[in-house]
C-alpha cells in the first residue's frame, strides 16, 4: 500500500512538473502585461479578459481569419495524407512491381532527411509555379504522398492484414482497385485515425514551411500570427501573445481528445504480422 501510494505521489509530481509549463501561460494570459514577469507566482493577482479581447484584433486581421487559414491548410492535409499515402502502402505492401524494395529503401531514407535541406529546392520549384504566397506549396504536396513516416506506417498495418482477403475478393472478380477501395481501406480505419491527428497536429504546429511560403497577413496562419507579437525591438505583447497562444491549443487538445484511443490502438497494431 505504501508503495502504490509513492508511485501515485511520483505520477503526480511528474504530471505537475509536465503541466506547469501550461499551467503558467494560463495564467499570465489573464494577467496585465506588467504582471507577467513581475513576480514568482502562478496565480493573478489581478485577473482581467483583456489580453484575449485586444490581442484578437491587435494585428489588423482578426484571429478568425488565422484560425481559419489554419484549418484549411491542416484539413486539407489530413485528406491529403489519408489518400496519397494509403494507396502508396498498398501498393508497397500487396502490389508486385519492378524495384519495389529498392523504393521502398528510397522512401525510408526520405524520412531521415530535415525539411532544411528540402526547403530550398522546393521554394525554388514552387516560385516558378507561382505558387509563393498562396496555401497551394503546404496543401499539394500532401496529396503527393510526400510523408514516408505515414506510409511506412501503413504498409506494417497493410502486411499484418491476412492476405486471403485478397485471394477471396479476386475470385469474386475484384481488381487490385477494388481491393484496395473495398477491403483493404475499410480496415484501416485504426491506422488512418493515426495518421489523421498526428497530420492535423503537426501541420498545425507547422512553422518553418508556413514562415517561408506565405508573405501576406491575410493568409498568416495561427503560428505565424502568434510569431507577429513578438518585437525584436523590446516592445512585445506577451499578454496578448500568450491569450491568443492558449487559444491555439484548443483544436488541437480537442482533436487529440476525441481520438486518442484509436490513436494507441493504430500505433499499436501496425507492429503485428499476420
Amino acid at each position: 500500500m505504501t508503495r502504490r501510494l509513492l508511485r501515485q505521489a511520483l505520477l503526480a509530481g511528474g504530471a505537475l512538473v509536465m503541466l506547469y509549463p501550461l499551467l503558467w501561460m494560463l495564467a499570465a494570459s489573464v494577467k496585465p502585461t506588467e504582471e507577467i514577469f513581475g513576480g514568482p507566482g502562478l496565480w493573478p493577482r489581478h485577473p482581467t479578459l483583456d489580453n484575449y479581447r485586444s490581442g484578437w484584433v491587435a494585428l489588423g486581421v482578426g484571429f478568425t481569419t488565422f484560425f481559419g487559414n489554419s484549418l484549411l491548410i491542416s484539413s486539407a492535409a489530413v485528406i491529403g495524407n489519408m489518400l496519397s499515402c494509403s494507396m502508396a502502402a498498398y501498393a508497397f505492401a500487396r502490389l508486385s512491381f519492378r524495384f519495389r524494395r529498392l523504393w521502398f529503401a528510397v522512401m525510408l531514407v526520405s524520412i531521415m532527411l530535415p525539411i532544411h535541406v528540402l526547403i530550398i529546392p522546393q521554394y525554388t520549384l514552387f516560385h516558378r509555379l507561382g505558387w509563393v504566397n498562396t496555401f497551394l506549396p503546404l496543401i499539394v504536396p500532401k496529396f503527393l504522398g510526400v510523408d514516408g513516416f505515414f506510409i511506412f506506417l501503413m504498409v506494417q498495418f497493410i502486411r499484418a492484414l491476412p492476405t486471403e482477403l485478397d485471394d477471396a475478393a479476386r475470385l469474386d472478380g475484384c481488381g487490385p482497385v477494388q481491393i484496395y477501395l473495398r477491403i483493404i481501406l475499410p480496415l484501416m480505419a485504426p491506422v488512418l485515425v493515426t495518421t489523421a491527428v498526428l497530420t492535423f497536429i503537426w501541420s498545425w504546429d507547422d512553422f518553418l514551411s508556413q514562415l517561408v511560403y506565405l508573405d501576406d497577413v491575410g493568409h498568416y496562419t495561427v503560428p505565424l500570427a502568434l510569431r507577429s507579437f513578438l518585437d525584436s525591438s523590446g516592445e512585445s505583447s506577451w499578454g496578448q501573445m500568450l491569450a491568443m497562444a492558449t487559444l491555439s491549443l484548443l483544436p488541437m487538445l480537442a482533436f487529440f481528445l476525441v481520438f486518442q484511443r484509436r490513436i494507441t490502438e493504430g500505433i499499436s497494431t501496425t507492429g503485428l504480422r499476420g
